[in-house]
């Protein structure tokens, strides 16, 4: 398959195939140099955009320089990514036609007070690329901030993609 960058209606540019893609296909691997969360957080503390990816449990982050950098969000995705062996890998998870774009759910699951919000496009769109689990624990902080008489209670820095929670 051929992968190519363009403009895109999601995000500033987005990955594209130029050939159909099989279900269940690997698109993409995500590269780059791994860094500790701390060393990502002083690297991008002053940068509104980042391409980190969280392995893990997010204590590390790839640091994005390929091709899959480009992948954008989407509620409705065509891609899922997991991880194996400290390597993230970007899988078809339905056939894509020639000259679609490439997406997946990046599950943000930290950035601060940024609200993370979604473009995609989707008729189900959250709003936000933020994971549910990241949305409701948001919404619990700020109630519980809310009560306490506090302001926001993420604290957290850094935008990270991570792997989506097991499916029950």
């Amino acid at each position: 398959m051929a992968l190519i960058i363009r403009s895109s209606s999601i995000h500033a540019a987005g990955c594209y195939t130029t050939t159909p893609i099989a279900k269940g296909r690997r698109v993409a691997e995500y590269t780059g140099p791994k860094l500790s969360k701390e060393q990502a957080d002083h690297a991008y503390e002053d940068s509104p955009i980042t391409y980190l990816f969280g392995l893990g449990r997010g204590e590390i982050v790839i640091d994005g320089h390929s091709m899959a950098m480009f992948i954008n969000h989407s509620c409705d995705a065509n891609c899922e990514t997991s991880e194996v062996g400290g390597r993230v890998f970007i899988k078809s998870i339905r056939p894509i036609a020639a000259g679609e774009e490439i997406t997946y759910d990046y599950c943000l699951y930290d950035g601060g007070d940024d609200e993370a919000t979604c473009n995609c496009g989707a008729k189900k769109c959250r709003g936000t690329m933020y994971s549910k689990e990241e949305v409701r624990r948001r919404k619990r902080a700020k109630e519980k901030a809310a009560r306490n008489g506090a302001g926001n209670a993420t604290g957290e820095k850094t935008k990270s993609k991570r792997l989506p929670e097991p499916q029950a």
